[in-house]
């Protein structure tokens, strides 16, 4: 089990002005009464554990196309929960066989076993820096990461996009999924608006948020995701 020491960065949740650092990487900094600059934050030993990211956003928000895109330009793994549960479920193992039995029976995975899979992955991977996508989706998944791991992320990239949108992908992404239909979506919408959003408000609160503009194209949206990277370069 890794521990780190956890540092303030920016909040981005609000409105945004645009600054240069000493370092002049530009990157987009809410108004806020402490900005603490992470790179004199850090020590050697934080320098050396995992930096991890959650990534959050709603379904048809563009979280997954923009991880692929962060991890093949700045080198992040990129981690998703969903994946390693549906990994997992196919294995030979006791918690494969576990996971089997609760999707057959229509519940979820318990959070300790998703924050398990997540820390087998962390430590298995020949990287350092870790984008975990769709994870956590509720209070539950976060406090049970921070429980077992023993920290929580450097920050949260969240994509924040009007509902409209999102539904209007899901529907035109043509992925041959059954829930992917608009009353389904709406449904995982208010799902995702009563459990989701209380960890993005938890995270903003303690600084720790990266509030990106979802809509526009994939182009667009990763051209307001890269200053974000790029002013962490040096940090990471």
């Amino acid at each position: 089990m890794y521990r780190r020491r956890l540092t303030s960065l920016p909040l981005f949740f609000s409105h945004f002005h645009q600054v240069k650092r000493a370092d002049q990487l530009k990157i987009y900094q809410a108004f806020s009464t402490e900005i603490i600059n992470p790179v004199e934050s850090e020590s050697s030993s934080t320098r050396n554990s995992p930096f991890v990211a959650f990534v959050l956003g709603g379904p048809g928000s563009g979280k997954g196309t923009q991880c692929l895109k962060i991890a093949e330009t700045f080198g992040f793994e990129h981690i998703g929960a969903g994946d390693l549960l549906r990994k997992e479920m196919y294995s030979s193992t006791e918690e494969g066989a576990m996971i089997q039995k609760l999707m057959r029976e229509g519940s979820i995975a318990p959070s300790e076993v998703t924050v398990k899979l997540i820390r087998k992955a962390i430590e298995s991977a020949g990287n350092r820096k870790f984008l975990i996508d769709g994870f956590p989706r509720s209070e539950e998944n976060r406090t049970a990461y921070e429980r077992i791991i023993g920290a929580e992320p450097n920050f949260v990239l969240f994509f924040d996009c009007p509902e409209e949108v999102m539904v209007k992908r899901v529907l035109n992404r043509n992925e041959g999924r059954v829930d992917d239909n608009e009353h389904t979506v709406k449904e995982r919408l208010k799902v995702y608006k009563a459990v989701t959003l209380p960890v993005v408000n938890h995270y903003a609160k303690k600084g720790k948020l990266y509030k990106v503009d979802g809509t526009g194209t994939q182009e667009e949206i990763f051209e307001r995701v890269r200053p974000i990277f790029s002013s962490l370069s040096s940090l990471v």
